[in-house]
């Protein structure tokens, strides 16, 4: 297993105008990040779609990653399905095509109880041999992962970390003194440097996409003790991801590296297309920020 600190990529996932994936977009964008020098990818997450493809895409997608990192950085498969079986499936896949970890949301909708939730992860681990990221998303899937409740996994070294996308600094500052260490991941890219003071390891991010290289400046000056400088890099963040927000974020994101020259199309419905009023606000952010 390869070092789980720093800078991990959240995929986008490019559709050709078929809504089929395009693969050719999918490797260039892989290449592009690694050139830039991120620590990893995190692939099949909220960030590509995955609650919008078929389990054959999800596992091509990790497939066609695999294939272009080629063993140089690390990857974190996210297999999250409400489905237990459906996520099992996806993280034997995973350990065949041989990630350095699984991760994944907690099972949604429902309001399911902690037992439930925690028999989820433990039916998935007992699965497979690959180390479990869990990935705490309360706003999204109902369910909060706290210093109380990580107890019942903290035992278990099989549970190597958590990917906390939450504003919630004290939990996040907790995980990092359980009796056993365990990596955490920054989750909400704006709260980026907030995070990293807070005592996180890296993050994982949907905006590292296209400009990661600001995401590892920050991580680089945070290490150095230049919290200012750093400062400064990430209100450059927020700026662009307020910028963003007008458009719709992961619509956004890829019509960013679409007017780069990656041909990454459009999100799936029910999300929206970008109209020209949208594209035009996003070639003076390139031309402003990037």
């Amino acid at each position: 297993m390869k070092n789980l600190k720093g800078v991990f990529c959240a995929l986008l996932t490019p559709f050709t105008k078929e809504n089929k994936i395009n693969d050719k977009a999918l490797k260039e964008l892989v290449k592009m990040n690694m050139d830039k020098g991120v620590n990893g990818f995190y692939v099949g997450g909220s960030t590509s779609e995955a609650f919008l493809m078929s389990l054959e895409e999800r596992k091509h997608i990790l497939e066609v990653v695999s294939e272009e990192v080629g063993g140089k950085c690390a990857i974190i498969a996210h297999i999250g399905c409400i489905n237990t079986d459906q996520a099992i499936e996806l993280a034997k896949h995973a350990e065949k095509v041989g990630v350095d970890a699984i991760s994944s949301i907690a099972p949604f909708y429902y309001g399911f109880s902690f037992d439930e939730i925690k028999n989820y992860y433990f039916d998935i681990v007992n699965s497979v041999s690959v180390p479990m990221i869990i990935y705490n998303f309360p706003k999204n899937s109902g369910f909060s992962l706290n210093s109380e409740n990580i107890k019942a996994f903290v035992d278990d070294p099989r549970f190597i970390g958590i990917k906390h996308t939450s504003s919630d600094f004290f939990s996040l500052e907790r995980f990092k003194h359980l009796k056993r260490n365990m990596i955490v991941f920054n989750g909400y890219d704006q709260m980026f440097l907030a995070g990293l003071i807070m005592g996180a390891d890296g993050g994982i991010g949907s905006t590292y996409n296209f400009m990661a290289e600001k995401f590892i400046a920050i991580k680089r000056l945070f290490d150095q003790g230049k919290i200012k400088e750093a400062q400064e890099i990430q209100t450059q963040v927020n700026d662009i991801i307020k910028i963003l927000g007008k458009v719709g974020v992961f619509q956004g994101e890829k019509e960013i590296l679409n007017l780069m020259g990656l041909d990454f199309g459009e999100c799936r419905p029910p999300f929206k297309k970008i109209n020209d009023e949208g594209r035009e606000i996003l070639k003076k952010l390139i031309h402003d920020y990037l």
